[in-house]
């Protein structure tokens, strides 16, 4: 390298070392705005322009409290992690045969699954509704779980098949001669290779349920509303709440953030594999 080249990087170092820092801020910038106005007193809230330095409040979060925000909260957690883990003990099995299917007509099978989720939910908002309103699922925890698993299938099969793919079929060949069934194969040897693409799954199944705003408004209406929901009812005739509904949206944002920082090493390598296999 050239020193002209050398003393050019040189120069603009300081500008890509903070380049970085900048971008994340901007992205950042509006859920830090949301949570100061969780904290800020009601008076300020609409102060303009904006006081950056106030003596912080828990009111909103005691008016969530009382308002009988937790119970949405637990209901948006359990629909959401008992859909996950129901997606993913069908789907994984589905993905695994699709992946080790030699026969015609695979790829047309695969297009299906995929182009299921591709359809807008409106579309299927009066069906599941009459459903639900006769087999008297409307309201209920089991009724959003099982539509959210209903969506959240055809996703796990697509992720996971790539993932199968992957994993070399002479090891399962020589597993089988050796003496193991089909069961040890599969849960020994295949779902250990596979598990970055079980985590990436699970992660985006978990955000698609917990994120979901339009059934649960459909479907549900005091006794399985989940939180996003219940943020948006502090938007009445009365006035809006702006200090409830941010400290609503941020706790519904603290469990998304926090399980993706844990996991996230395996949801980058398992999106990343994804994308390039298959």
């Amino acid at each position: 390298m050239s020193a002209g080249r050398m003393k050019s990087l040189r120069r603009r170092w300081p500008l890509a070392r903070w380049a970085v820092p900048l971008v994340l801020f901007a992205m950042l910038l509006p859920f830090l705005w949301l949570l100061q106005m969780s904290f800020k007193p009601t008076p300020l809230i609409l102060e303009f322009p904006p006081r950056v330095f106030f003596v912080p409040t828990l009111e909103h979060y005691v008016g969530l409290w009382q308002a009988g925000f937790p119970e949405s909260f637990v209901n948006s957690l359990v629909t959401s992690i008992v859909s996950t883990l129901l997606a993913l003990v069908f789907g994984i099995p589905a993905a695994y045969a699709l992946s080790r299917w030699t026969g015609r007509g695979r790829f047309g099978l695969g297009l299906g699954i995929l182009l299921t989720r591709m359809a807008p939910p409106i579309a299927f908002t009066i069906p599941f509704f009459l459903a639900y309103r006769y087999l008297g699922l409307l309201d209920t925890r089991t009724g959003l779980i099982l539509i959210y698993m209903t969506f959240n299938l055809p996703l796990v099969i697509w992720m996971m098949q790539p993932f199968f793919d992957a994993v070399p079929a002479s090891l399962e060949e020589a597993a089988l001669m050796d003496g193991a069934g089909y069961a040890t194969v599969f849960m020994e040897i295949v779902m250990p290779m596979a598990a970055a693409g079980i985590a990436a799954t699970a992660i985006l199944c978990f955000l698609y349920a917990w994120n979901d705003f339009f059934f649960a408004l459909i479907l549900t209406r005091t006794d399985a509303r989940t939180a996003p929901v219940a943020v948006v009812n502090f938007m009445n005739y009365e006035g809006w709440e702006w200090g409830k509904i941010a400290a609503g949206g941020s706790l519904v944002m603290a469990p998304v953030l926090v399980f993706s920082m844990l996991v996230r090493r395996y949801l980058v390598s398992g999106l990343t594999a994804g994308a390039v296999k298959g």
